[in-house]
């Protein structure tokens, strides 16, 4: 979707000036990917306007394959527009009814560009937001998307599945509705992410084991304590690696950093400590700016970043776009 944050904080009414950029899920996900040097493609449908022009162009800029996205000539492209409050929180209005994305459905997977990506792709990302997509309106095409890509996954292929929870889009369908459709993707993926305070949302719990038995078809479950920790369950066991310390500007995008740094770890076959250290050094890269896009560290800092000890990595600390603690 196209976004437009307020140059200063407070109510909308009292905001004049409006910067314009990209977000959504998905596409903060490909953009992280794409800064980690990892071949990523974004598929979407966006209007045939101006702000769905800005998202291709800004995609593009940022790395992200393009070009199966499609362009619905009858429907705009999908808008959110921050509302920052004094002390710096955001709020988030969303104004995506019958957006052309809205609309999205598995025939979308069947367009010679798609297929041909979802072909040669080593791992495909979907969110809980994808899911939702059309039950507002009576139909169920981000469901059925959803289930269309786990149903045609290719052997070696993985999909990984982000909880995302968005009440709005489900709205009218109280939460045990969405609950259950929510847990059935999760559950046929073959890695999870989720959030401790938005599976106490939907599934009534925010324990990392109770949702493992809730859950226990994924490969990989890897929940999300904001600003805590994070626990990884596979088949080897279960993994806790401590958030790091963070200055924070804003929240918006940490959680899409950190599943980002999670899954280029995946990919280039790190350990499930490193993978997780990635996911939160990406998460604080993102929570440092004003914006969904954080910069991630150079090769070489994230190395040193990745392999450092313990100690040395409970003594970092994250401010200004810079890493700084007891490492060199």
């Amino acid at each position: 979707m196209a976004v437009l944050v307020p140059e200063q904080a407070g109510p909308l009414e009292e905001s004049e000036v409006f910067r314009r950029g990209v977000g959504g899920a998905e596409s903060n996900v490909a953009c992280a990917l794409a800064a980690l040097g990892v071949p990523t493609a974004w598929i979407s449908r966006l209007g045939a306007d101006g702000f769905g022009r800005l998202v291709v162009t800004q995609l593009a800029e940022r790395g992200v394959d393009t070009s199966a996205v499609a362009i619905d000539p009858r429907r705009p492209t999908g808008l959110y527009v921050k509302e920052i409050a004094r002390d710096r929180s955001s709020t988030l209005h969303y104004y995506r009814s019958d957006s052309a994305a809205s609309v999205l459905g598995p025939d979308s997977l069947d367009l010679p560009a798609a297929s041909a990506l979802l072909g040669e792709a080593r791992l495909v990302h979907l969110t809980g937001v994808t899911a939702a997509l059309g039950y507002r309106a009576g139909h169920e095409g981000g469901r059925r998307l959803v289930e269309a890509v786990l149903d045609r996954r290719r052997p070696g292929q993985l999909v990984s599945f982000d909880l995302n929870w968005r009440p709005r889009l489900w709205d009218g369908l109280g939460t045990g509705r969405p609950a259950a459709i929510l847990a059935e993707l999760a559950d046929r993926a073959d890695v999870v992410l989720l959030g401790t305070d938005e599976a106490e949302a939907v599934f009534g719990t925010d324990d990392p084991h109770r949702l493992r038995a809730l859950l226990p078809g994924p490969r990989v479950l890897v929940v999300k304590d904001s600003g805590h920790r994070v626990t990884a369950f596979d088949d080897d066991g279960v993994v806790t690696e401590p958030a790091l310390a963070v200055e924070v500007v804003e929240p918006i995008g940490a959680g899409d950093a950190f599943a980002a740094g999670y899954l280029a770890g995946l990919l280039r076959g790190y350990d499930q400590r490193r993978r997780l250290r990635l996911g939160h050094v990406c998460a604080a890269s993102a929570l440092m700016v004003a914006g969904d896009h954080g910069t991630p560290p150079t090769t070489a800092e994230l190395d040193v970043l990745l392999s450092c000890s313990a100690s040395q990595w409970s003594a970092l600390r994250a401010s200004e776009g810079a890493f700084a603690g007891a490492v060199s």
